[in-house]
C-alpha cells in the first residue's frame, strides 16, 4: 500500500515538473520570436535592438507569462492537495463524515481521492463497531454486577430467612459465573480475531468428540425429555480438537436450550471425499429472518428474555472458529419450526 502511494506521488510530481518546464520552454520560444520580429519593424528601428537585448527581453517576458500560466495550472494540483490536507486533519480529529470530490481531470488525484474516501468509510465502520462493542460490553458487565451488589446488600439483613439467604447466595454465584464466562469468551474471541491460521492440528475421532459433548449436557436433555436422533459414523478428522470442541458445545447447548420439553434434536455427520458435514437440527422455537441476519454478531441475542442464560458471544465464537478451520456454516430456521446449523469443512490437510 505504501509503495502504491509513493508511486502515485512520484507520478504526480513528474507530471508537474514536466508541465512547468514545458510552459517555460514554449513561452520562451514564442516570446523570443515575437520580440525578434518586433525589433525589426520601423516602429522600433531607432532603438537599435541587438541579439543580446532581444534575448533578455524574451527571457523576462517568458518568466512573467510562464509564472502566470504555471500558477493557473498549479491550482489544479495545489488546491486539491490543500483540501486533502484539511480533510486529513478532520479525520485525525475524529470527524469521519468527510468526503472528497473525486471528479477531477487529473487521474492520479482522482485515484488518491477515491482511495481516501474508501479509507474514511472503513474507519467510520470501525468506529461504529468500536462504539457498539463498548456499549454492549458495558451493558453485559453492568447487569451481573448490579445483581451481585443488590443481593450482597440484602444479605446484610440479619432477619433474613434461611431460604431467602440461600436464594440470594445462589443468585450471586450465578452472576459471578456469568461474569467469568463473559470475560473468558471476550478474551478467547479477541485472540481468535487476531489469529490468521489454526495450529496444533491432530487426527482424531470427530464422531466421538460430538458424543462427548452430548454426554456433557446429558442431565439437561434428560430433564427436558428430549429425543436424540443420532447418525454419527466413525469419522477421522485432521483439525484443532480444542477449537472444534467449542463449536459443538455452543451449537448443542443452544439446540437444547431453545428446544421445549419433549422436543427432539437430530445430529448427523456426513463424510464425503472432499468434505465433512455436521448438521445439528432441533424442533425448538426457531428464529425470524431478521434474527438470522445477526446471530453471528458479537453480543447479539435474538431472544432477550433468555439474556441471563448467555452473553451473545457463543455463535460469534463458532463463526470465527469455523472460518479459521477453512469451513463454512449455514443456518436454516423458521419461527416455531426449529433451527438447523450445517457446518461444512474441507478435508484437505494443506488448508
Amino acid at each position: 500500500m505504501k509503495k502504491t502511494i509513493k508511486n502515485k506521488q512520484v507520478g504526480l510530481r513528474n507530471r508537474l515538473v514536466f508541465i512547468v518546464f514545458g510552459i517555460f520552454v514554449v513561452v520562451g520560444i514564442i516570446t523570443y520570436s515575437i520580440v525578434f520580429l518586433v525589433s525589426n519593424t520601423d516602429l522600433f528601428y531607432y532603438i537599435e535592438f541587438n541579439l543580446s537585448f532581444s534575448f533578455v527581453l524574451a527571457l523576462t517576458l517568458s518568466l512573467v507569462i510562464g509564472t502566470a500560466i504555471t500558477s493557473l495550472v498549479g491550482k489544479q494540483i495545489l488546491t486539491p492537495m490543500m483540501k486533502l490536507n484539511y480533510a486529513s486533519k478532520e479525520i485525525a480529529n475524529g470527524n469521519f463524515h468527510v468526503k472528497m470530490n473525486a471528479d477531477t481531470q487529473i487521474k492520479e488525484i482522482e485515484e488518491i481521492f477515491t482511495s481516501f474516501n474508501q479509507m474514511v468509510a472503513e474507519l467510520k465502520n470501525i468506529e461504529m463497531m468500536r462504539n457498539d462493542f463498548v456499549a454492549n460490553i458495558s451493558h453485559e458487565f453492568k447487569t451481573p454486577l448490579t445483581a451481585i451488589e443488590g443481593y450482597a446488600t440484602l444479605l446484610q439483613d440479619n432477619e433474613l430467612e434461611d431460604d431467602e439467604r440461600l436464594q440470594y447466595i445462589q443468585t450471586i454465584l450465578d452472576s459471578t459465573k456469568q461474569l467469568s464466562t463473559l470475560s473468558s469468551n471476550i478474551l478467547r474471541l479477541s485472540k481468535l480475531e487476531n489469529q490468521d491460521k489454526v495450529t496444533d492440528k491432530t487426527l482424531y475421532r470427530l464422531d466421538e468428540q460430538i458424543r462427548q459433548v452430548l454426554l456433557y449436557f446429558e442431565k439437561t436433555w434428560l430433564d427436558k425429555e428430549l429425543e436424540l436422533i443420532l447418525d454419527l459414523p466413525k469419522t477421522m478428522f485432521y483439525q484443532n480438537e480444542n477449537l472444534l470442541m467449542q463449536v459443538w458445545i455452543n451449537l448443542l447447548s443452544n439446540a437444547i436450550k431453545f428446544t421445549p420439553p419433549l422436543g427432539s434434536i437430530q445430529v448427523i455427520l456426513i463424510k464425503r471425499e472432499t468434505e465433512i458435514i455436521v448438521s445439528i437440527k432441533d424442533s425448538g422455537i426457531g428464529m425470524t429472518q431478521q434474527v438470522k441476519k445477526h446471530i453471528f454478531e458479537k453480543f447479539y441475542q435474538g431472544d432477550r428474555s433468555r439474556s441471563k442464560e448467555g452473553n451473545g458471544l457463543g455463535l460469534a465464537l463458532v463463526y470465527r472458529i469455523v472460518c479459521l478451520c477453512n469451513g463454512k456454516i449455514q443456518v436454516n430456521s423458521e419461527p416455531d419450526k426449529g433451527s438447523e446449523f450445517i457446518v461444512t469443512f474441507s478435508t484437505d490437510k494443506s488448508s
